[in-house]
């Protein structure tokens, strides 16, 4: 299973820069991301990991505290995580 690792900071252009890699795992099978480390998002990056999660497979998010309290926020926490890590 590919894991893609988010950096501290996914803005805009932290999303532009991980929609390749994404887009190329998205075909392997089942993805992880490890947003474990992330600590601002902006809405962008939301936009990204909620596709990567309604394609394919899905992929599986390992969220921050920082990620889930800004998912909640948007209204998009039921989307992005599995009911188990809630």
């Amino acid at each position: 299973m590919p894991i893609i690792h988010l950096p501290a900071r996914c803005d805009r252009a932290a999303a532009q820069a991980l929609l390749p890699e994404l887009q190329a795992a998205l075909g392997s099978g089942p993805l992880q991301i490890d947003a474990s480390a992330t600590q601002q998002v902006g809405q962008a990056m939301l936009q990204v990991l909620l596709s990567a999660r309604r394609t394919g497979e899905g992929a599986q998010i390992t969220p921050s505290p920082e990620l889930r309290h800004t998912a909640r926020q948007a209204g998009l926490e039921v989307a992005l995580f599995d009911r188990s890590e809630a």
